[in-house]
Formats: C-alpha cells, structure tokens, sequence
C-alpha cells in the first residue's frame, strides 16, 4: 500500500475517533440538562396544582415609615443557601469578612426557596413601580400552621445575625458627674481576639461552659415562665496568670455582647446602683478582684452583695455577670457565693501538661515534639505553671519550638527546685531528674524512705522485700557481697576483720577492695 494511502487512513480514523468522542460529550451534557429540564418542569407543574397564599413585605407603610420587617428579612434571604442556586442573585461587597467581603442579594423578579417545619415556602424579589417590596409565598393549607412562626423565626435570625455583625463595645466606668451625679463612661471597641476554642481549659469542663452559654441565650421563654430574671452570673477563681480575664473576654466574644468592666473602688458609697441602671441590656458585667472588696468589711461588703444580687441588679434583661477572685472561695463568706449571688462555679488552676498542650497548638502550631515526653516528665514531678508564664515563653520563641520547649523544660525544673540534666541530648530522660545539693538531699531523704519501705515488707508475702519492683540498686549490690564473702570463706576459711582492711594486702582483702 502506497505511504500516503496509509497516512489517509490513519487521518480518518483519528477523524472518526474524536468524532465519537465529541458525540458522547455533548450526549452527556444533554443528559444533565435533560434532568435539570424535568426537574422544572416538575416543579413548575407542582406549583401549578398547589393553591398559594402571597404575603407581601413593603420596605415602607402606609405613613412613610420604614418597616422594620422588610429589613430583617432582607437579610435573612440574604444568607439562605438556596440563593446560591437561584437563578439571578446581585452580588454586593460586604463590610464582614465572612465569605471573602462578598454578599448575595435576591435579583429582582427572582425566587429564593426556604423549607419551615416540613412546609415549602419561597420568597419573591417583586421591586419594581417604584416600590420596593419582597413577597412571601406559602401554600394555603400550611399558612395557619407556619406563617406566624415562620415569621417569628425569620426575625430572630436577623437579630441574631445583626448582633454578630454589630461592634462590641467595651465600657469602663471612670467616676461621677457632679453635676447630675450619674456614672461616667468611657468606651472603645471591644477588639479581644480571645475564643472559647482557643482557652487553655479541660474539654470537659469547656464544653458544659459552652453548653451553659448557649442554653441562657435561648432561655428568655424558660426564664419568664420560671418568674425569674433573665441574668446568670459566673465565679472565676484561681490564682493570678491563670486566664480569668480572658475567658471573660471569650465568654463575651461567644455570646456577642458588649462589657462593662466595673471598678467598684471609683464608685461612691451610693454609685452602685446606678452603675446597674446605666447598664444596657445584652451586656456583660465583669468585676474582678471581687474578694478584695469582700474582705473589706463594714458597710462596704453590704453595698457590694446588694451590687450583685439586688433589686437594682434585675434591673434590664439578658445580662451576664462575672466576677473574678484571685484567691479560693474559703477567702471569703460562704453566704457571698451562695447560688442566687454566683450560679457557676469556675476554678482556674496552673496549667498541667494537657493544658500545656493546648497552649503549644495555640502559640506553636504544635501537635507533638520529640521533646514532649521531658516536658510531660516535669509536670508530673509537680511542677506547674500559670498560663501566662508559658504563652510569654513560646511568645518570645515563636520562631523556635524546639527553643520554646527547651526553655519550658529549664523553667519546669527551676520551678521544681532542680536544675537540667547533664546530658539531655543523647539520653531520654524516664524521670524527673534534678542535680546538685538538692540532688544529695534528695537522695538522702528517698534513701530513709526506701529502708523504711524494706523493713516494712519484710514481713510481707513473697514478692516484697529485696526483690520488689521498686528495690534500689544498691540492695542488689549487698546482696552481691554477701555472696562474695559466703564463697571466699567456704574456700579460704577465713574471713577478714574490720581492722585488717587498712593492713597488708591479702587474698581476701585485694578481693574486696577490687
């Protein structure tokens, strides 16, 4: 066959083959439009059968005035996951940083679906005439079982929305007007970074925190069927360092709400009240310290328990009060921390290696290190430390773990008393080692536990004593002596005096001395 001849063939073939192939593909494409088709036409034959009800919501009433409604929600249809689907959606930048500075709105003669309690609704962008206007469709056999709900519902999710939106604010009260006598203020954004996710706390313990925050947030019916306020107050006690200020801070970042940090020393003998009263709903009250004024005595103690649990203190709804003290709660009055005053009860302890963990995520980006076990090995022998002493060494170490750790080591064993092993690098340390005097110290005090031990097990069933699991070495060695002397007398027949190891070298006598 001639060369061009099988050249032409060959051209066919890969002609035919991409014929085929593009032959499937727009195949495939039509299959996947052909389902989209039915699935609207579907829909479009549903809606046709259903009997609908429409509900319209005018940006403005009747008078002029804007309703209230209508910017709810607009925001609510704003962040349903069914407008990425839509057909038309205006795409706005947004002042959040959420979904990359970008929001959706609904386009104008568009449908945006939603789903309520098993009922199928839909919302309608209907601007147009000049009058801005959504429009909510519900089928006429669900509209008395989930249009006032739904509404109810679309409401608060808007507010809820608005709030996280919304600047926090923290206030600081800095004394009294003379000339009304009302408390000053001084605010600024509230801008902490902390986060319940990101506190150095048992994951037990912060779990029922989050849990206890989120239940008062959706308590108001709860609450107002009790007969009680809706407030809930919080005690965190523990030593300085340990983080109180900042869960604080996380508590009001998680439940959205400004703080009013209280100093209840700037404040006149009959301020206290009417720092309450100045005081705004959905806020949270912090007063650190609390203990030094409790244990201030007189007529001041007085002022600060009718502060926390007063008339004026249920004065505005959906407050938070939390009140530090640096010590523990046997510092004060029992009657000062009783439920009713204080309902939750935190303490903040130094941090142990779990703790220490967390902080090492936190700071480090770390989830292990080949040093870990010597750090663990530290916190075992006792050794604790507060949470700000560790977050300011890997701070200053950020660009370093292994640094970090190192020098988490060396304040670990400062703390303990000791000093760091000689030889760190090659041999993994299996206990919490110290060197030194208090090292001879040490060994002197474990030595006279470790004979008390013996003496006490000699009694004991077998599996004590001299061949216990925690026997010291230098048992082992006597009982090697022992033997040595039992064979040399059995084959010498003599056995060395105490006196005669200064005298002349003999057989025995180099034996023992070697």
């Amino acid at each position: 066959m001639p060369l061009h001849a099988a050249s032409g063939v060959g051209g066919a073939g890969a002609l035919a083959y991409a014929t085929l192939a593009l032959a499937a593909l727009r195949l495939l494409l039509s299959y996947k439009s052909a389902l989209y088709a039915l699935r609207r036409l579907w829909r479009c034959a549903d809606e046709w059968a259903q009997a609908y009800q429409y509900h319209e919501v005018p940006r403005f009433a009747c008078d002029g005035a804007e309703n209230p409604l209508f910017r709810k929600a607009a925001a609510y249809v704003a962040a349903l996951p069914s407008l990425e689907d839509s057909d038309a959606a205006s795409v706005l930048s947004s002042a959040s940083r959420t979904n990359g500075g970008l929001s959706l709105q609904i386009g104008p003669g568009h449908t945006a679906r939603d789903s309520f309690l098993g009922a199928r609704l839909a919302w309608t962008n209907a601007d147009g005439g000049g009058r801005e206007r959504l429009v909510l469709r519900v089928r006429r056999h669900d509209r008395t079982r989930v249009l006032r709900p739904y509404l109810q519902h679309v409401e608060s999710v808007a507010d809820e929305m608005e709030q996280r939106r919304r600047e926090l604010r923290l206030f600081a009260n800095t004394g009294v007007d003379g000339a009304t006598g009302a408390p000053r203020w001084a605010s600024a954004p509230f801008t902490h970074p902390a986060t319940l996710d990101a506190v150095a706390m048992d994951p037990d313990l912060k779990a029922r925190v989050r849990a206890d925050l989120e239940n008062f947030l959706k308590g108001r019916a709860y609450y107002h069927r009790l007969g009680r306020v809706w407030r809930r107050s919080y005690l965190l006690y523990g030593p300085p360092g340990t983080g109180k200020s900042t869960f604080a801070a996380a508590m009001a970042r998680f439940l959205g709400y400004d703080v009013y940090d209280i100093d209840l020393s700037r404040a006149g003998s009959d301020d206290l009240r009417a720092l309450l009263l100045h005081t705004t709903p959905r806020s949270l009250i912090l007063v650190e310290d609390l203990d030094r004024y409790l244990q201030a005595g007189g007529d001041g103690e007085a002022r600060v328990l009718s502060f926390m649990d007063g008339v004026a203190s249920c004065c505005g709804e959906e407050r938070v009060m939390v009140f530090t003290m640096r010590g523990g709660k046997d510092a004060v009055d029992a009657a000062a921390v009783r439920p009713g005053r204080l309902d939750v009860h935190i303490q903040f302890t130094l941090c142990d290696f779990e703790a220490f963990k967390t902080l090492a995520s936190n700071y480090l980006g770390l989830k292990d290190h080949k040093l870990y076990p010597q750090v663990e090995e530290g916190f075992h022998a006792g050794a604790r430390l507060s949470p700000a002493e560790l977050g300011e060494i890997m701070l200053a170490n950020r660009g370093s773990p292994s640094r970090a750790l190192r020098n988490v080591i060396t304040k670990l064993q400062h703390v303990s008393g000791g000093a760091p092993p000689r030889n760190p690098a090659h041999k993994r340390n299996t206990s919490w080692s110290v060197t030194g005097q208090q090292w001879e110290e040490r060994s002197a005090r474990a030595s006279a536990d470790s004979t008390e031990a013996d003496e006490t097990a000699a009694g004991a069933p077998a599996g004590g004593g001299v061949f216990g699991k925690d026997a010291p070495m230098r048992e082992f060695k006597k009982l090697y002596g022992l033997i040595k002397i039992k064979s040399r007398r059995e084959g010498a027949g003599v056995v060395p005096l105490e006196g005669e190891a200064h005298g002349p070298p003999t057989p025995g006598n180099h034996d023992r001395e070697r």
